[in-house]
């Protein structure tokens, strides 16, 4: 019988539509987990078309024309990942087996205190012998093939101006799609909560334990705190859904769209789920009993497992360490730094030394996603390029072709994208209308702000397309990229092999200069986001936003007070401890510094 015990501490999340499209194909086989988007069904498509011609699959195209296309598309190319990998797999063990080279290769890239690792090299010394075989057969398994999808991007569809019903929004059909295919995965659902989203995965059966206390498939959250945990997982508990993994991600230190808390840092968020797991653990499994003994399904015994894990930032061995070991979490999230592994990845040449040669100042927090939540980018791409070419040429905005963001309904009640070209030129009009009334700072504050959206649909997909050599069609958009601040320290193309022995301690990828540890860069970034929303307000400040600013300030200074004390008082960080302090004690003074205005009485 096979063991599930995970072969690795880290797992590759979600990254832009495109980015970690393929990568289980890439690397399951060595037993990582990965996470795919699916909220583009044509980019699986044609992903999907590319890779049944290049391992001999059967393929069948799905048009837009039929009833469940994206559905459709969706349940089929993950079915081809899962197949593809069981291939890749089923010949990686063989290779193992019959190669004391490549099996000696795949050693040295398992965790140092690895059991797994330990039983192998004490069976290699004895030479390659069926009793190896025997051993990869029950302890290696290959990683999990995880989905993605934001919640709110849950676009309403139409045929022929009539809106078709709520299981056929984008992010129903999406979840239908993966609830379809023959995965026993995770999906991750990001971007806060959407009752009907998740009241619709009750409708599925493989969400539901077995005789046996076992899921086909199960629900990771992705959430910032553990109040928000609290209160999804009670949500799904009461439809009888389990939840086995909350994931919990930096506000500000990752990629893509940056969700910032209101002055939580990471490390009070996770002393928190440290210390309240069991009440997490307890409160849904009793909720989700009730259900289950209602609805007539089998109820396990005791809890199921649940997992806590974390990403956002981390870039040393000792800071994965750290939070293995004194947080307790399950798995960190390596981001950013894989965008930099061809073999992880799909990320098209140009794109990939943009990031190599980037620094600190490149990487920076925009404006450019439609769904008006900032969003972590670097200077220079393509899409940058394109976009202020059309900006400069009185053509601002894209056609728009996916529509997937295409969510704002103020000019039209199917939807426009903020991006798109429709939409600036109605805004353009009407901001030309009032030119009189602004100052020419002013008149062009309000321009960027409706010039400065990008595609992210054909942006975030394009990086694949271009790898792979697959035909774009439509006008140029070129490629956006997420990474998060962490990518700056990261400067050069990266072997997969290096990559994980550098997460695992056994050598570093970093060049000698400086890099701030995890905790402060966060905490650097928080102080920067408050200090910039205090300062640039251009509206009468409220009340709310007032106590709001407040909150995120006290909760800022009682983070820097538990990082105090933490590395005050243990000998984590040995090497960095004085740096950290002083840079604790640095940024304990600016943030009581800033003045938060008061509500001006007329």
């Amino acid at each position: 019988m096979t063991t599930n015990k995970p072969l690795h501490s880290f797992h590759i999340p979600v990254m832009g539509l495109a980015y970690t499209i393929d990568s289980p194909i890439r690397v399951a086989q060595y037993g990582i987990d990965s996470v795919i988007s699916i909220v583009d069904d044509e980019l699986m498509e044609k992903m999907n078309a590319f890779y049944s011609k290049k391992f001999s699959l059967p393929y069948k195209e799905i048009t837009s024309k039929m009833s469940d296309y994206r559905a459709e598309r969706i349940t089929a190319y993950l079915n081809t990942v899962d197949e593809i990998v069981r291939l890749k797999y089923e010949a990686f063990c063989d290779e193992m087996s019959a190669n004391k080279q490549t099996l000696s290769n795949f050693i040295g890239m398992l965790p140092q205190k690895s059991e797994i690792k330990k039983g192998l090299q004490d069976l290699i010394s004895g030479g390659i012998t069926n009793v190896v075989k025997s051993f990869i057969s029950q302890h290696l398994h290959p990683g999990a093939i995880d989905v993605n999808i934001m919640t709110k991007v849950d676009k309403a569809n139409y045929e022929k101006k009539e809106q078709l019903p709520v299981t056929y929004n984008d992010a129903h059909a999406a979840l239908r799609g993966f609830a379809n295919s023959k995965l026993n995965s995770s999906l991750v659902l990001s971007a806060g909560m959407n009752p009907s989203l998740y009241s619709y995965i009750a409708t599925f059966k493989d969400f539901f334990p077995n005789k046996n206390g076992e899921l086909k498939k199960k629900i990771t959250l992705k959430v910032s705190d553990f109040r928000s945990a609290m209160i999804q997982g009670s949500f799904l508990a009461k439809k009888g859904i389990w939840v086995s993994e909350y994931r919990i991600e930096s506000g500000l230190n990752c990629g893509g769209h940056a969700f910032a808390t209101d002055g939580l840092l990471l490390g009070p968020i996770m002393e928190e789920f440290k210390q309240r797991k069991e009440e997490l653990i307890i409160n849904t499994h009793q909720l989700m009993i009730k259900t289950l003994l209602n609805e007539g399904y089998a109820v396990p015994n005791e809890p199921m497992p649940l997992k806590i894990t974390v990403q956002g930032g981390v870039g040393t061995a000792e800071e994965h360490e750290f939070f293995l070991n004194y947080y307790k979490a399950d798995s960190v999230g390596w981001g950013s730094p894989f965008l930099l592994v061809p073999e992880a990845t799909s990320t098209d040449t140009e794109t990939r030394n943009l990031l190599a040669a980037a620094g600190e100042n490149d990487f920076y927090r925009s404006a450019i996603s439609p769904l008006g939540v900032p969003f972590n980018t670097v200077n220079g791409t393509t899409n940058d390029y394109f976009k202020n070419h059309r900006i400069n040429n009185n053509k601002a905005g894209s056609s728009c072709p996916k529509k997937l963001l295409a969510l704002n309904r103020e000019y039209d009640e199917e939807g426009i994208c903020t991006a798109s070209r429709k939409y600036q030129q109605i805004k353009l009009d009407e901001l030309e209308l009032k030119k009189e009334e602004l100052s020419a700072v002013a008149f062009e504050r309000e321009k960027d702000a409706i010039t400065v959206k990008s595609c992210l649909c054909v942006g975030l997909a394009n990086a694949s397309y271009l790898e792979n050599d697959i035909a774009i069609k439509g006008e140029q958009q070129g490629v956006v990229i997420c990474p998060g601040p962490n990518m700056a320290y990261f400067d050069r193309e990266i072997t997969l092999a290096e990559m994980i022995r550098h997460i695992y301690g056994y050598e570093s990828v970093l060049t000698a200069k400086q890099r701030p540890n995890v905790f402060i860069k966060e905490l650097d970034l928080y102080v920067a986001y408050l200090k910039q929303e205090v300062n640039d307000v251009f509206i009468e400040i409220t009340k709310g936003q007032i106590k709001k600013w407040t909150a995120f300030k006290n909760n800022l200074l009682e983070g820097i007070l538990y990082y105090q004390n933490l590395f005050g008082t243990n000998d984590y960080f040995k090497n960095e401890v004085r740096v950290i302090m002083d840079g604790l004690e640095s940024y304990k003074k600016e943030v009581s510094n800033v003045l938060i205005p008061e509500v001006v009485v007329v």
